[in-house]
């Protein structure tokens, strides 16, 4: 159990300084667009933080989903 606990804190430790490094790093980013929801769109941002959250969105996703919570031992 403190196995698991511990990949879980360094799964959303990692995620969180790449999303910090994200915002510091888009500070000058001019290029704007607006991302089409399938019911409304959202409000003019940066190309650099879409990409970066969805990155950020897929590297979560992927490391949560590897874990099988069904067969552990112990």
């Amino acid at each position: 159990m403190l196995f698991l606990l511990r990949q879980f804190s360094f799964i959303f430790l990692f995620n969180i300084s790449i999303f910090l490094i994200l915002m510091i790093g888009i500070q000058n980013s001019s290029t704007r667009k607006k991302v089409d929801l399938i019911i409304t769109e959202t409000v003019e941002l940066p190309v650099s933080f879409i990409v970066g959250v969805g990155f950020i969105g897929g590297s979560l996703t992927s490391s949560l989903l590897k874990f099988n919570f069904g067969n552990q031992k112990g």
